[in-house]
């Protein structure tokens, strides 16, 4: 029998892998909100009593048998520092699709995505989510390494948008820009020392689909992201010194682009 390639197995590894992992999301708004999405596979539910009650109506709507915990003793395999709140639900990890198929939008206006460029900190990530979803974002792009992927730290910081709101990592952060400027998305890369403001580029542009391109704090773009960005633009500071961090700087960013901002 002839000999796989390496990348054929390095890839069989891989959906390997992804097919064994699972998380533990914790805190009652998290698991309830994880518990009534029927996209999310459920494994293992623990729980105290007092969460048990609390969570009475999303547990029966999951169909799935709590394991009663002592909270003394919680007996989910958690950090001691995380805030569980007597609740923890061990789940697969969401799958979005395509990142082509959901940069579509809802068909309700020109879509806006955020493309994170490296953010590692799942706090912020998980505040970058509620934004998107407030928003009306059609997607957060991430990178498949050197980013936060999905922990319970994230979800609990999500306060549930992770459920709802489409989270993909891909591969190489510069081929998903270029696939999305095959799509008629505008790549707006969020650069401090950037000419013009996010509503100066979008003049007369706001019926264009958009990507807004953040980097982390300190860093920010890298150099082959910046060069892979149409246009680079900065948010517009009442003052010549100060900063956002990334989650705020994202929050901005998706107003000042909104279709109600500064047509």
């Amino acid at each position: 029998m002839a000999k796989k390639p390496k990348w054929v197995v390095e890839k069989e590894q891989s959906r390997k892998a992804a097919a064994a992992e699972t998380l533990w999301l914790f805190g009652l708004h998290a698991v309830r909100d994880a518990l009534v999405n029927p996209r999310r596979e459920k494994l293992r539910l623990v729980v105290t009593l007092n969460a048990a009650d609390r969570l009475a109506d999303a547990i029966a709507e999951a169909g799935i048998e709590p394991e009663i915990s002592d909270p003394r003793k919680f007996a989910a395999p958690l950090d001691p520092q995380s805030v569980h709140q007597g609740a923890a639900l061990e789940v697969k990890p969401l799958n979005w699709g395509r990142l082509e198929d959901v940069a579509l939008g809802d068909g309700d206006g020109p879509p806006r995505v955020v493309l994170l460029d490296r953010v590692t900190d799942p706090h912020n990530v998980g505040a970058i989510l509620r934004s998107a979803e407030v928003f009306g974002a059609a997607a957060v792009v991430g990178t498949l390494h050197h980013s936060a992927p999905e922990t319970g730290a994230l979800a609990k910081t999500a306060s549930g948008a992770l459920e709802r709101q489409p989270y993909l990592r891909e591969r190489n952060l510069a081929d998903a820009m270029e696939r999305l400027r095959g799509m008629g998305y505008l790549l707006l890369g969020l650069d401090g020392e950037a000419d013009q403001t996010i509503e100066a580029a979008l003049d007369g542009r706001r019926d264009r689909a958009v990507a807004l391109v953040l980097g982390a704090e300190g860093p920010g773009l890298r150099q082959k992201t910046k060069e892979t960005c149409d246009t680079l633009v900065r948010i517009d500071f009442a003052r010549d010194f100060g900063s956002l961090n990334v989650s705020n700087a994202a929050a901005v960013s998706l107003y000042a682009a909104g279709l109600r901002g500064g047509a």
